[in-house]
C-alpha cells in the first residue's frame, strides 16, 4: 500500500471531501472538510482495498490566532496493510464535529477527552461530558489561551499551608 492509491481511492469515492493532502517522511495526512469525516471514515474503514478497520488515536490541537483555530487529528491504521493514514479536520471556537462512534467504539472515550481537555464538541456524540477535569472546572486546561500555573501544589513542607485556604481538608 502506498499514499497515492489511499489518495486516489479516497478522491474516487468522495471527490468533494477532502480539502488537501501532505506528506512529511512519508506519512500521509489528509484535511477534510468538517462535514465529509463520517463518510471519509466510513470509506477508508469499508473500502475493499484500504481496509483501515482500527481507530488508533483521536485527539485535538489548539492553533491559536490561526484560522481555524482547532484541528481534530485522526490516526487510522490498516491491518491488513500495514499502513498509516491520518486524517485531520478544521474546527472555530464551538463549532462542532461530527461524532465516529458509529464507526469506532473506541472514538466515544478519545471524543469525550478532547472535548474536555479543548472544549472541541461532536455532534451526534452520546454523552458528551468531562472525562479527566472535575465537573466544576472552569474552562478547558490544554488551550493555549489557559494560563499557565496558578495553583500551588503540596508538598511535605507546605501542605499544611496549602490545605489550610483550600474547600477540603487533609484526612
Amino acid at each position: 500500500m502506498d499514499n497515492a492509491t489511499v489518495i486516489e481511492r479516497l478522491r474516487a469515492a468522495l471527490p468533494n471531501a477532502i480539502e488537501r493532502t501532505a506528506e512529511y517522511r512519508g506519512d500521509l495526512s489528509i484535511y477534510v472538510r468538517r462535514d465529509a469525516i463520517v463518510d471519509v471514515a466510513r470509506a477508508l474503514r469499508d473500502d475493499s482495498v484500504l481496509r483501515y478497520n482500527f481507530l488508533e488515536n483521536l485527539c485535538g490541537v489548539d492553533y491559536l490566532g490561526r484560522t481555524p483555530r482547532f484541528e481534530v487529528v485522526y490516526h487510522l491504521l490498516s491491518y491488513s496493510n500495514r499502513h498509516r493514514v491520518c486524517l485531520k479536520v478544521g474546527a472555530n471556537d464551538g463549532e462542532a464535529v461530527p461524532t465516529l462512534i458509529g464507526l469506532w467504539a473506541t472514538a466515544n472515550w478519545q471524543e469525550r477527552e478532547t472535548y474536555d481537555l479543548l472544549g472541541i464538541p461532536f455532534s451526534g456524540h452520546p454523552g458528551l461530558q468531562r472525562i479527566l477535569m472535575p465537573d466544576d472546572w472552569q474552562g478547558h486546561p490544554q488551550r493555549k489561551d489557559v494560563p499557565l500555573g496558578g495553583e500551588e501544589v503540596a508538598f511535605s513542607f507546605n501542605q499544611d499551608q496549602i490545605y489550610a485556604h483550600k474547600p477540603f481538608a487533609k484526612e
